[in-house]
């Protein structure tokens, strides 16, 4: 008898287990094909691609409303001289490295009589010669000396992810830094960003930056990557349920990126920020909607002005109205230098 039972309890704690690794099994593929659900959009927003080849970045992919967006699509001869300038300058190369080990690149051009030192934060995807193409000569001209900085993934600063400005705020931290250390002459010092550029420095506000730096320049950021991933997927692909993919990109954000959605938010900075702030957006960005541009203005508790642009797309105020826009930069330059 005690042999039956015991062959019974023993068989009953086998198929308990293989119940176990079943139902483990089927949980475990059940959340792989949930995250698999996110995984392309992840790809597609975060992930920066290289060849095993060479190691050369493979191209983007290219979302419509960027392309439709984008300055060049519009004012293609003014983008083009603005850039050629910029390519036409004699520059000096920048390195640092980043808290988490990157090797970061920057492009430094002095003023022969400077009044200020401006960084130069560029966009999504983007580099700092095209993002600040019309508006870099413009700036030179007037006693600034230009620090173009190279975001992670971008130009030749390593990287493999984007990280929508929850990393990029300390690199642009760390840039000012390095400014301040070679600022013998103690210059004002201004942040410049343009779309997740802009975000980026919003978020480098709520950080200790160093004295130097009088205020900050936005232009067309956005307010999170949360709420811009949502609009993307929303707005641009009609899903109508976006919150469970934005929680899925999350997961993967955290795992494998090593970083935090919510970190990618501009709102804790804004609150704590006492530096004044001078902001741009056009009324037409189909890529960061204007919305982002009044919540951002709305809660930020230093000094502030919003200029929103009629008929502007994104990162298109400096081309509509290129008088007023300037007229603007100058205004705040001369107030708080």
């Amino acid at each position: 008898i005690k042999h039956y039972i015991y062959l019974k309890y023993k068989n009953m704690g086998v198929t308990m287990k293989k119940k176990i690794l079943k139902v483990t099994g089927a949980a475990a593929a059940g959340f792989g094909i949930f995250l698999e659900l996110g995984w392309s959009f992840f790809n597609i927003t975060v992930h920066q691609k290289r060849s095993r080849k060479d190691n050369t970045r493979k191209q983007w992919f290219q979302f419509p409303e960027m392309k439709k967006n984008h300055p060049r699509n519009y004012y293609p001869e003014e983008y083009d001289a603005g850039k050629a300038w910029c390519m036409q300058q004699t520059m000096q190369d920048c390195y640092m490295k980043s808290q988490d080990g990157l090797l970061l690149h920057a492009s430094y051009l002095p003023a022969k009589d400077p009044k200020r030192t401006i960084l130069l934060s560029h966009g999504y995807r983007g580099t700092s010669f095209n993002d600040f193409a019309y508006i870099s000569k413009f700036l030179h001209e007037n006693n600034c000396n230009l620090l173009f900085i190279d975001q992670r993934c971008c130009g030749k600063s390593e990287g493999e992810y984007i990280t929508f400005g929850a990393l990029e705020k300390q690199d642009v931290k760390l840039w000012t830094d390095y400014i301040a250390k070679r600022n013998k002459r103690r210059l004002p010092i201004y942040l410049y960003g343009e779309s997740m550029g802009a975000a980026t420095v919003l978020m480098a506000s709520g950080l200790k930056l160093n004295d130097d730096v009088k205020g900050i320049i936005s232009d067309c950021g956005f307010s999170s990557m949360k709420g811009q991933l949502k609009d993307i997927a929303h707005k641009w692909f009609h899903i109508k349920w976006p919150e469970l993919l934005i929680f899925r990109i999350d997961i993967l954000c955290r795992v494998v990126a090593k970083f935090r959605m919510d970190d990618a938010d501009v709102t804790k900075a804004l609150r704590r920020n006492k530096r004044p702030i001078l902001f741009f957006h056009g009324d037409e960005d189909t890529f960061v909607y204007p919305d982002n541009a009044s919540y951002n203005y709305a809660i930020c508790k230093a000094p502030k002005e919003l200029i929103v642009v009629n008929g502007a797309r994104h990162i298109s105020s400096v081309y509509v109205e290129p008088d007023l826009y300037k007229q603007k930069l100058l205004e705040f330059f001369e107030k708080y230098d």
